[in-house]
C-alpha cells in the first residue's frame, strides 16, 4: 500500500467508500450532519467545492486526515442535485435524456486544521429515452441518494450514457486521479 495514512473518509456515499477500497486506501467513515446550501450566484464548480469546504469544516479533526466530497450535475446552467421524490427525479431524468450535462465533484482534504481543495468536471453525453425508461429505471434503481438522479455504474450507465469526456469517477463522486495525487502530496 503506497498510502498507508489512515483517513477519515466524511461521507455516506457508498460509492465514495468503494472507490476508496478500489485504490487500497486505509480509512474509516465518519459523518456529520452539514446544511448542504450555499449563495445565490456560485458557478457549478465553485458549488461543489463550497459544500464540501462546509464539510471538512464541520470536522475538527487534529492530525487526523479527513476527505469530503461534493458531486453536482448541470445542465445548461440549472443545478440538478439529489431529487425529492419520484416525480422529481423523472423530471430531471427527462431533461438529461437526449443531452449534454457537467458532473463537478469538489474535494476537501482536510489535515493538521488547514483546509486544501479542488474539483473535477466531467462532460456526460446521455442518448434520448422514453417515459418507460425513465419509469423503469426508477422503479429499479431507486436513484433518490445521486446527484441527477441517476448512477454512471449502474443501468443509466451503461444503456443510456453515450459518451463522458473526462473522469468516469469522478461522475461516480470522487476523481481518483486527482485525489490520489492531492494525498500523496500531503503525506
Amino acid at each position: 500500500m503506497i498510502l498507508n495514512t489512515p483517513i477519515i473518509l466524511a461521507s455516506k456515499s457508498p460509492r465514495r467508500q468503494e472507490l476508496l477500497k478500489l485504490m487500497g486506501l486505509n480509512f474509516k467513515v465518519e459523518l456529520k450532519d452539514v446544511d448542504e446550501s450555499y449563495p445565490e450566484g456560485l458557478a457549478p464548480e465553485e458549488i461543489a467545492v463550497y459544500i464540501s469546504e462546509k464539510k471538512a469544516i464541520a470536522f475538527n479533526a487534529g492530525d487526523e486526515l479527513v476527505v469530503t466530497a461534493d458531486t453536482i450535475v448541470a445542465l445548461n446552467g440549472e443545478i440538478l442535485g439529489k431529487p425529492e421524490n419520484r416525480a422529481h427525479a423523472q423530471e430531471m431524468l427527462k431533461k438529461l435524456s437526449g443531452a449534454k450535462h457537467k458532473v463537478y465533484t469538489g474535494v476537501s482534504i482536510v489535515k493538521n486544521g488547514k483546509v486544501q481543495s479542488f474539483y473535477d468536471v466531467t462532460e456526460v453525453t446521455c442518448k434520448a429515452v422514453s417515459s418507460q425508461e425513465i419509469d423503469f429505471y426508477i422503479d429499479n434503481y431507486k436513484p433518490y441518494d445521486k446527484a441527477g438522479s441517476y448512477g454512471i455504474q449502474d443501468w443509466w450507465g451503461l444503456v443510456v450514457v453515450e459518451k463522458i469526456n473526462g473522469s468516469y469517477t469522478n461522475v461516480m463522486g470522487l476523481p481518483t486521479e486527482k485525489l490520489y495525487r492531492a494525498l500523496l502530496a500531503l503525506i
